[in-house]
């Protein structure tokens, strides 16, 4: 554990939870450093678990993903379902975080929340995702990479009812595993053209062959984030892109100078902590 992190908590502790929603994300690239995945995503929530079991800090909240699920399950994914076949480094670090959630909720009774996020978009939104980059793209006249043939479909989730289910996880639940999506999956090509009309150009799309760690589709069964969290979504996929192509606007001088080649996204720290 780094002397970082102690020096941390000692300083702005005692903590009532901890939402550890820092990660290394990005599926693709992990399959060229899965060090740094596992590194981040799994020492990291051993390294917070362990520092709530040392000072009683009694609540766990953890950021997971629906790669967890792999690409064998039947659509909806229910959070009972089987993720034993991770296609990724990342995705296998994720299922292992939350495998050592529930070690400590065993041995400790630490009171754990496990989020898994569905593809996840908004203002601000991560870089080398494909909503972000399709607004940046099309924006500045660039061409569109498509992987596959467009017809893969995401449980797209707009950011501030990610931010809601997230706090509504702080409450007790004992051990809970949870999704939090939109329950209304969108193939790529559609969003893609819903940022061309919203942008107001065309698309130049280049084709690119299927990457394996990438499932054809996620869909999340959110009934258990109704009935354990009085959670549903808000916010519409048209408005959220809408939202998300009007910050790019309003930040432009800027954001088209980002760049959205890399497959993965910026390094992240190791470890978010927040007083409560």
């Amino acid at each position: 554990m780094s002397r970082e992190l102690l020096a941390l908590w000692t300083s702005c502790g005692p903590f009532d939870a901890v939402l550890n929603l820092a990660a290394r994300a990005g599926v693709r690239a992990s399959v060229d450093d899965p060090w740094v995945y596992f590194e981040t995503n799994v020492t990291g929530t051993l390294n917070l678990l362990e520092l709530c079991r040392r000072h009683n800090t009694s609540k766990f909240v953890l950021a997971s993903s629906s790669s967890v699920y792999g690409a064998h399950n039947p659509l909806p994914y229910s959070e009972d379902a089987d993720t034993s076949r991770p296609l990724s480094p990342y995705a296998a670090s994720k299922a292992s975080a939350e495998s050592l959630c529930y070690t400590y909720h065993h041995l400790y009774g630490l009171d754990v929340s496990v989020l898994r996020y569905f593809t996840v978009y908004g203002p601000a939104g991560r870089p080398d995702m494909s909503p972000f980059r399709f607004v940046q793209w099309i924006s500045e006249q660039r061409p569109v990479a498509v992987y596959g043939d467009g017809r893969q479909s995401r449980d797209y989730t707009y950011v501030d009812d990610i931010a809601r289910g997230t706090i509504a996880a702080l409450q007790p639940v004992g051990y809970a595993v949870v999704n939090l999506g939109s329950d209304r999956p969108r193939e790529l090509l559609e969003l893609l053209r819903l940022i061309e009309g919203l942008v107001g150009r065309s698309a130049c799309i280049q084709f690119q062959p299927a990457h394996s760690s990438d499932v054809p589709a996620t869909w999340a069964d959110i009934s258990r984030a109704r009935r354990i969290l009085s959670w549903e979504p808000q916010i519409s996929f048209e408005q959220g892109l809408e939202n998300t192509v009007r910050w790019y606007y309003d930040n432009r001088e800027w954001a088209r100078d980002i760049d959205t080649t890399a497959e993965g996204a910026p390094l992240a720290r190791e470890t978010a902590v927040y007083t409560l």
